[in-house]
């Protein structure tokens, strides 16, 4: 399971493993990471100065009376004025040059990974959950945000005015103020951690009860059918009372154990102030000390424990963060399995001649799908494959695809082994019609365009008219504008089917695949689909996956897998005459 900022072990430890792996990324920004760094510098000088500059106001004021206020307090106050606008003017241009920085390593990392997946076989997204990938992805890169702005904007200018001030303090009044300062720094920072590890634990439980009371709310309205068929309001409203409930005893654990990390920090301020104020306090009366010197004091104090505040949820976060991080880039060190050649030739296409030579297969070596499988497919004719489920026809379009390579044997396409080609220039001159139509959420003429996004219209509408779709899109009060929903969820299973094929057909391939195109369709849908498939395989070599043995007794071959075997091959008239596993398979949706 995958961390988040919320779902943290106590005993987790910052990862800073995270910096090295986004460095790399950051380096070429080294300039403006300089300039950024000089801007963090000059504003914490400014910063630092302004209590000094303080100082000298309020001595001045005391040694000299409102009279003089005309001549030196007036150009002190100009100067402490200048130098609180400067450390946030300093601030305000170190956030955006840097922030420039972040955002380009952002941007880089997300795209990186992106392409990263999309080179990654089939099996690894099988296996992983698309939801997941998502949120490991947008994870790390809000997590390269987080560490980039607090670490950098936060952590880093509060160490650095810490030694500043600690310094000043040494040199202007000696070791006590600075050892005070430290010390109180220091345990500030150690009850800060300890207390937010155990705290941690709270905040978990909290944001699960959360998830858990929110996954309820929704499920149950989603249901709202359901939840009346069986009148079980009032079920559904304890079972959402009783995760509130929980929500409501872990967010008053969460608050109490923030009240007392809260407390532990003011204590320890008010501690470190006490006696910063009581050792100022006497030497003013000793008189090695002024009254601007005691305000300059609490200015730092208090300076300096303002951004200290934070400290709990900065570190609770980057464990967090730095976990998320950790886990987007663990997906950049996932290889795929597959060799994908992609510095190897272009296919040379000459006729679109494929053949499947001694190829054997499995998902699982104790369950072998294809045991040396060995036919041609020839351009301008149809090859159907038919077979019981789980015979093995979709993965042989799998492995011509290339998402997966045979255990033994080769797939040729004009002589040329598909493993020793580009893949690309494979996939360009492959095209396929699946069973499961699915659209992208956007319009019918952007989803028909993806087979080609640089097609002009011309071409659009060429592909429109042979899947015999321009009569359903003219009937559309948006026609090609019209939005087909999530998975083209708009649509009826006949319509997504004709738009899969019509961006196929703009995508030109030279070897087409229909993979039980209409296997869930109704007849007139089926009919049209059938004439469609028909225009568009003409000088093609079509394959064609069958489920309804009538949509392919006009083949010009049929195959027939059994048990991971060709079993038997010839035309429709051809095969019931042999009286086998054709046959019999004829007979029974004949029946149907």
């Amino acid at each position: 399971m995958k961390l988040s900022s919320y779902d943290l072990d106590p005993e987790t430890k910052i990862n800073w493993k995270v910096f090295s792996l986004i460095a790399p990324f950051l380096v070429e920004h080294r300039i403006r990471i300089g300039f950024a760094l000089i801007c963090l510098v000059a504003s914490k000088g400014a910063s630092v100065s302004a209590p000094f500059v303080l100082k000298h106001i309020i001595d001045d004021l005391s040694e000299g009376g409102v009279s003089d206020l005309v001549l030196i307090p007036l150009s002190l106050i100009l100067i402490y004025g200048f130098a609180r606008f400067s450390m946030i003017l300093l601030g305000e241009i170190r956030d955006t040059i840097f922030g420039r920085v972040t955002e380009r390593a952002m941007r880089k990392i997300g795209l990186k990974v992106f392409k990263h997946l999309h080179n990654l076989d089939l099996e690894f997204h099988l296996e992983r959950r698309t939801g997941g990938l998502s949120r490991d992805i947008e994870r790390g890169i809000n997590g390269i945000s987080f560490l980039m702005r607090f670490f950098v904007f936060n952590i880093v200018p509060t160490l650095l005015e810490i030694l500043l001030v600690a310094g000043l303090l040494f040199y202007n009044y000696g070791a006590p103020f600075a050892v005070i300062i430290l010390l109180a720094v220091m345990a500030y920072i150690s009850f800060s951690l300890a207390t937010t590890d155990w705290r941690t634990q709270f905040v978990r439980q909290t944001a699960r009860a959360d998830s858990k009371a929110n996954t309820i709310c929704v499920e149950s309205l989603l249901n709202y059918e359901t939840v009346k068929y069986f009148s079980n309001e009032d079920y559904e409203a304890n079972r959402y009372d009783n995760s509130l409930e929980r929500w409501e005893s872990a967010k008053r654990k969460d608050r109490l154990s923030l009240l007392g990390l809260n407390s532990g920090q003011a204590l320890i301020i008010a501690i470190a102030m006490v006696l910063l104020m009581w050792l100022a306090a006497e030497r003013v009366q000793d008189e090695t000390m002024t009254i601007g010197d005691f305000v300059l004091v609490n200015a730092f104090m208090v300076q300096l424990f303002m951004p200290l505040n934070f400290l709990g949820f900065v570190y609770r976060e980057i464990k967090g963060w730095s976990a998320n991080i950790e886990n987007m880039f663990a997906l950049l060190a996932v290889e795929p399995k597959l060799d994908l050649n992609t510095n190897a030739s272009d296919l040379e296409l000459a006729r679109g001649v494929v053949s499947f030579n001694c190829v054997s297969f499995s998902y699982n070596k104790n369950r072998p799908i294809l045991r040396e499988i060995n036919f041609s497919m020839m351009p301008g004719q149809q090859t159907a494959i038919v077979g019981a489920s789980g015979v093995g026809k979709s993965t042989l379009i799998k492995l011509l695809f290339r998402f997966y390579d045979p255990d033994s044997g080769r797939i040729l396409i004009d002589n040329q082994d598909i493993k020793k080609v580009n893949i690309n220039s494979l996939r360009r001159v492959v095209g396929i019609v699946p069973q499961d139509a699915v659209l992208f959420n956007d319009t019918i003429l952007e989803n028909i365009r993806y087979g080609c996004p640089d097609a002009s219209e011309k071409d659009v509408s060429q592909a429109i008219d042979l899947a015999h779709l321009k009569d359903f899109i003219e009937s559309l009060p948006e026609g090609l504008g019209t939005i087909v929903g999530e998975r083209g969820l708009k649509l009826s299973g006949g319509e997504k089917q004709r738009v899969t094929i019509a961006r196929t057909i703009l995508k030109n391939p030279t070897i087409i695949i229909f993979d039980e195109a209409t296997s869930s369709l109704d007849s007139k849908s089926e009919s049209m689909i059938s004439a469609a498939l028909r225009d568009i395989s003409k000088n093609r070599t079509c394959i064609v996956i069958a489920h309804r043995l009538s949509t392919i007794v006009n083949a010009d071959k049929i195959l027939v897998l059994k048990d991971g075997l060709v079993s038997e091959n010839g035309t429709h008239s051809q095969l019931l005459a042999l009286k086998g596993h054709y046959h019999e398979l004829w007979k029974i949706q004949a029946r149907q």
